[in-house]
């Protein structure tokens, strides 16, 4: 579909970048190449203007095509901005042009359709659609501007306010007869002569204009002529009358803006003071009465002005370098670098509301021209503001990635310099404020926070579970070598001297602290529980080597409620982690009692404390840690009997006189032969992993205690003769036939059993010829031992011979193949030397018998 030529060459395409408005903020759709142009239609005639943006990097791929129609409401803001919004799905959108010149010739063409929709000219093309001049706003006339008129003109406002047409007209009679010019000196005039109630009329028609939502009012209404008239007439509000604001004294500030380094380009400078100003119109001035569209645009001005900020000050190199060449000057000026730091905030904190790719753009150039040395200013001075201002620029680059900080730091391990860690730590120790003590402990574990590891059971499970949690625990993880080596040098030296108030505690009698203390000990056991999740081995290593668990055990006795959970808030951890390692800690160090002291000093009160000691105990009980429910009881018997009146202490000490101190591990030795024991793990012989071992019901557990030759007689006492030891298979009959129908079923029936029968009861002696009675059964466990291993096969005799003692016959052809199997696999077990087993298969005259005995045949297996 080809384009009409617009004012301007279609293929003069400008560069622009487009923005779409999702959950009130901007995101990029891309960068391309603006036209726009009215659609040809196959009868050649114009139709459709629209705008169209292909792609900068790829030209086939269209960023936007949009059709200029009459509810669009376009509108152009500033120099290089064109806002809209569309009819269809209701989504705003925005043109931001790289130049001036190229805005301009895309809202000349918008600008002229538009024109031609509102006309009234009955001759308009019909390809714009003829109903489009219908319900046009009639051209309005406000009263003269005087304070005699200020009634009318609210009354007017207010009503042509309540209808989109009338807005529309009001936008445009305010905008075309300079309105706000002419009401700011009624402002003036009015407290001259202290007329109130003026004042607030003068309030109500500000806030009528404000709320047109039109960019270009509001861009107006903050310029530097008109803002201190508008903010005037904002501060008499009619909703209180007795109040009166001081809006124009703040934004009149001449202190407020302070320039660090110069910023040469007026139109930045413009927009620098907008955007302070609008930030104060939407969070001051307007906070209470503002609604959704407002707010709406206010920020899209807002988000746009710092786009354009941003991206000034990260392309000029000039202005970079003179910033940060002020921590790099021979003369240092301490007032000019407190300033330069607090600078570097605000641009972080703008960057936070840009998307990321620009975010990542400047903080890289911030990293490329020193910002670390910065913090390290920052965080080291003696001024408090200064100290905040660097901790949020740290945590603003933490959150948005703190790989990137690491690879600095690393560096700085590399080059031989202190590394940011240290600094945050000596901050951390010394600092009174609380909110910076937060930030510092969130970035200590960011930046200290390694890969997470494999867990093996996510690991089987990814696997569809083909390999055991024993197979999955051997794959080695896949660490970072540098992550590693600044791990190691920080437990060799820094992890000491950040926990050195706790292991100052070792020989402190009195457990009184001042408030900044007692906030340390909080933040510095909340980044231990970190550690001991995070860095397994090595907080190990560091918990046994300096005593921490016996030292964080001493603040159970300090008079600070607060301090007390925090130490049983730890010792809970360790034991959820379940590691025999603490549990056995835990044991030798006797940091148990403690809590058991604090326990009967604050029972029967029901408190956060309490509750706090209780389900540590009653994690204890549920999870059956043996070992500290022996501990405890050996240990501390007296005082779990003063709380024997509660069920959980009841529970213990039952616990332990039923198992009589024996430990988990006891059970594993116990071999009972009449009542074997239930595991819940076992070890899977061909694997070496653990397997899981499945209880088995009341029937299958009879049919197992039960043997062969005993439910051979239950089954059929009439139909066959009991095998003796040793007896030839030849000499006796094998099956007593009732008739010709149940021929074929019994003898299939008494194939398998006989040469269960003889499979059971092992190899045997083929001269031996004694008529002594069979041995009893072979031992239980023995036989599961070897059930174990023929699992596979032993799964599919156990099923046929269910079936076969219900319905035998059929299942007749599945026996020959049976047979074979268990022949084969008793002829792999007797081989190396041991005497032949001899099988036993019916010869086909069976089936045609009518009740004689046949002897059977022999083979060898």
């Amino acid at each position: 579909m080809a384009a009409q030529p617009v004012p301007h060459p279609s293929t003069d395409k400008k560069r622009v970048k487009v923005y779409e408005l999702r959950n009130n903020d901007w995101f990029d759709r891309g960068t391309g190449f603006c036209i726009a142009a009215f659609n040809i239609s196959e009868d050649g005639q114009q139709r459709d203007p629209r705008v169209l943006v292909e792609s900068e990097d790829q030209p086939d791929r269209v960023l936007l095509e949009t059709r200029i129609c009459k509810e669009d409401g376009f509108n152009k803001q500033q120099e290089t901005l064109i806002v809209w919004t569309e009819p269809t799905t209701g989504v705003d959108m925005a043109l931001s042009f790289q130049e001036a010149e190229g805005c301009a010739m895309i809202w000349k063409f918008i600008n002229g359709i538009q024109q031609q929709y509102h006309s009234v000219n009955p001759q308009a093309d019909d390809s714009l659609s003829d109903d489009l001049a219908m319900d046009m706003p009639n051209p309005i006339s406000l009263p003269q501007a005087s304070m005699a008129s200020l009634a009318e003109i609210e009354s007017q406002m207010r009503d042509m306010s309540g209808s989109a047409n009338g807005r529309d007209a009001l936008t445009k009679y305010v905008l075309t007869e300079d309105y706000i010019g002419k009401l700011i000196p009624l402002v003036s005039d009015a407290e001259d002569l202290e007329s109130l109630n003026d004042l607030h009329r003068l309030c109500n028609i500000m806030k009528i204009i404000i709320l047109l939502n039109d960019t270009s009012i509001i861009e107006h209404a903050v310029s530097d002529e008109c803002v201190i008239g508008v903010v005037g007439a904002l501060e008499y509000d009619p909703d209180f009358p007795s109040h009166k604001a001081n809006h124009r004294q703040w934004l009149e500030g001449e202190g407020r803006y302070k320039e660090v380094v110069r910023i040469e380009d007026p139109q930045i400078l413009r927009k620098i003071h907008q955007t302070y100003r609008l930030q104060y119109l939407k969070d001051v001035v307007l906070a209470r009465i503002l609604d959704d569209n407002t707010f709406s645009v206010l920020n899209s001005l807002i988000f746009f002005n710092q786009v354009d900020i941003v991206q000034h000050l990260q392309s000029n190199a000039t202005f970079l370098a003179e910033l940060f060449n002020i921590f790099k000057s021979h003369q240092p000026d301490p007032k000019r670098k407190k300033e330069a730091v607090l600078f570097i905030q605000q641009c972080c904190a703008i960057a936070k509301n840009l998307q990321p790719p620009a975010r990542q753009t400047l903080y890289n150039n911030f990293l490329a021209h020193g910002l670390l040395q910065v913090i390290n200013f920052g965080l080291r001075h003696s001024d408090v503001a200064v100290r905040v201002g660097a901790t949020d620029i740290l945590v603003s680059m933490i959150d948005h990635d703190p790989q990137m900080i690491r690879a600095m730091i690393y560096r700085q391990l590399h080059e031989k310099q202190p590394p940011l860690t240290d600094s945050l730590i000596d901050l951390l120790l010394v600092e009174v404020d609380l909110g910076v003590k937060s930030q510092i402990s969130d970035a200590l574990k960011v930046l200290l926070d390694q890969s997470p590891p494999v867990q093996p059971e996510a690991f089987a499970k990814a696997n569809g579970g083909e390999y055991t949690v024993r197979a999955a625990s051997r794959i080695p993880p896949n660490a970072d070598p540098q992550q590693d080596n600044f791990l190691n040098g920080f437990y060799e030296s820094s992890a000491i001297k950040l926990f050195q108030p706790l292991i100052n505690l070792e020989g402190r009698a009195s457990m009184e602290f001042s408030v900044q203390q007692a906030s340390m000990f909080t933040y510095l056991i909340e980044i231990l529980c970190f550690f001991i999740r995070q860095h397994q081995h090595r907080s190990k290593f560091f918990v046994l080597n300096n005593d921490i668990v016996l030292r964080i055990s001493q603040l159970l006795s300090c008079p600070e409620k607060f301090l007390k959970l925090v130490a049983i808030r730890f010792l809970r951890q360790l034991i959820g982690l379940q590691d025999e390692f603490y549990v056995k800690h835990m044991s030798q160090k006797k940091v148990i009692g403690p809590i058991l002291d604090v326990l009967i000093e604050t029972m029967p009160r029901d408190n956060l404390l309490s509750s706090a000691c209780l389900e540590f105990f009653e994690f204890i009980r549920k999870e059956n840690i043996k070992d500290l429910v022996k501990h405890i009881v050996e240990n501390y018997r007296d005082k779990v009997q003063s709380l024997a009146y509660l069920d959980l202490f009841r529970t213990l000490l039952i616990r332990y006189d039923q198992t009589g101190g024996f430990s988990a591990n006891m059970d594993y030795f116990i071999e009972v032969d009449d009542e074997p024991r239930r595991r819940t793990n076992m070890i899977n012989p061909k694997t070496g992993g653990l397997m899981e071992h499945l209880a088995m019901d009341q029937a299958e557990e009879e049919y197992w205690n039960t043997s062969d030759d005993e439910e051979d007689l239950q089954t059929k006492p009439g139909n066959r003769v009991s095998p003796m030891n040793g007896e030839p298979a030849n000499t006796r009959p094998l099956v007593d036939y009732a008739s010709d129908e149940e021929g074929d079923e019994n003898a299939e029936a008494g194939a398998l059993s006989a040469d269960e029968d003889r499979q059971d009861d092992g190899p045997r002696k083929p001269d031996q010829c004694t008529t002594d009675a069979a041995p009893p059964p072979e031992r239980l466990s023995e036989k599961r031992r070897r059930e174990e291993d023929e699992e596979d096969d032993l799964s599919k005799m156990v099923q046929h011979k269910r079936r076969n003692s219900t319905s035998a016959s059929s299942n007749t052809s599945s026996v020959p193949g049976i047979l074979r199997k268990k022949r084969s696999i008793s002829g792999a077990r007797d081989a190396g030397g041991g005497p032949k087993k001899i099988a036993i298969s019916l010869s086909s005259s069976l089936k045609a018998g009518n009740g004689q005995t046949h002897g059977p045949s022999n083979d060898e297996a």
